[in-house]
């Protein structure tokens, strides 16, 4: 006996119930789908953007804290100019002042870098400003020039130094 059924790729059957009801159902899905990802891709996009802001803002207010603290020196600074026009000597003033300064740049996590004259320069955390003769080992450091800073133990600033040749 032959078998005379025909398999169909289920275009020819397009109007059977069952294939038509069970397509709605995969359209269904799909779109729920795509909805909840369209959904919680468009969340995303705002939680970045208020994690920005949110950044932003508390940016601002540790900045804020910090030039309230610096308002002192500069208080300070105007005193010992108006004790300079009455005296006219503000040296020691001015070392107070500088150590106040310091002071505060310290307790927001600010710190110098040592410098030893005739140790190694390092490029890491040195900028050369100038190669000079000197008695020293050559590429070692011979003088600070401007000193180089750490914040919260990060490179903000290297040392400029001049180098031996």
């Amino acid at each position: 006996m032959e078998d005379t059924t025909q398999y169909t790729n289920g275009s020819e059957d397009s109007n059977n119930p069952v294939d038509s009801s069970h397509t709605d159902q995969l359209t269904k899905e799909r779109d729920e789908y795509l909805d909840g990802w369209q959904r919680s891709r468009a969340e995303l996009v705002n939680y970045k953007k208020d994690e920005a802001k949110r950044l932003d803002d508390m940016m601002k207010l540790a900045n804020g804290a910090l030039i309230r603290d610096l308002i002192m020196v500069i208080d300070n600074f105007e005193l010992a100019i108006m004790a300079m026009e009455k005296q006219g000597s503000v040296e020691k003033g001015i070392y107070l002042i500088k150590a106040q300064l310091e002071d505060i740049l310290k307790q927001y996590g600010l710190e110098k870098m040592p410098i030893t004259v005739g140790e190694q320069f390092d490029p890491t955390k040195h900028e050369a400003v100038a190669s000079i003769e000197s008695e020293l080992s050559p590429d070692s450091v011979v003088e600070e020039v401007e000193r180089g800073y750490y914040l919260h133990g990060k490179l903000i600033r290297p040392s400029r130094v001049k180098v031996a040749r």
